[in-house]
């Protein structure tokens, strides 16, 4: 969690110079956000987080050198690690799934409107994941096509049964990619109270990410 007495650190790691700008441009006008790094390859962006310690690492999945991929376990076991959020673009589906077993903490698309990548750059320092809405449901597919992560029980899944009616509400949200504050505005709750009820979804389901929770929604109707 960072201190909440300094601007969030983040680094950016995309080989596309015109990439980089506007996100550092969008980021800069958030007020509460420093672009602290700019990397043009993975190999790059790992050297450049050891050296500024960043909350966050925006970074590309497709990069020269080291792609985004490979520079996820390297930027992991930093000390302080910062959350990984990777950026992505339609069609990408297949490398997103290895991103998120990886460890990322999400990922977003590139195309994303100003509000989403401040609110996910927010969300991912807070400890939350970030899904994108727009390749959630594509990210969701694959797996239920056959991906190794959506094995197991099909609609009527007992796991739901273990749930409260408001947390079976919010896991229908998850399916959707919403993240914390989105589903807060929708319920009219507090986003404590929804990340208590992710927190609970997780355990009772015995989902190991949000991930894996929205393919439970998906998988037994909840979301489509």
């Amino acid at each position: 969690m960072t201190a909440p007495d300094r601007p969030l650190r983040v680094l950016l790691a995309d080989d596309e110079t015109m990439i980089r700008h506007g996100v550092r441009l969008i980021l800069r006008h958030a007020g509460d956000i420093d672009v602290v790094a700019e990397a043009a390859d993975g190999r790059q962006a790992v050297e450049l987080a050891a050296a500024h310690r960043p909350d966050v690492a925006l970074v590309d999945i497709r990069m020269p050198v080291c792609d985004g991929l490979a520079a996820i376990a390297p930027l992991l076991a930093l000390d302080p690690a910062p959350r990984v959020v990777m950026l992505t673009t339609f069609g990408d589906e297949d490398n997103v799934l290895r991103a998120l077993r990886e460890g990322a903490a999400g990922f977003l698309l590139k195309d994303e409107g100003p509000q989403e990548l401040i609110g996910a750059v927010r969300a991912a320092a807070a400890g939350d994941s970030v899904l994108s809405p727009g390749v959630t449901g594509s990210v969701i597919a694959r797996m239920l096509r056959g991906d190794r992560d959506g094995s197991g029980p099909g609609p009527g899944d007992e796991r739901i049964a273990r749930l409260t009616v408001r947390e079976r509400e919010v896991l229908a949200m998850l399916g959707e990619g919403l993240a914390n504050q989105e589903i807060a505005d929708r319920l009219g709750i507090g986003i404590g109270t929804v990340k208590t009820h992710v927190g609970a979804i997780l355990e009772k389901t015995g989902s190991a990410g949000r991930v894996q929770a929205a393919l439970l929604a998906h998988r037994t109707g909840l979301a489509s």
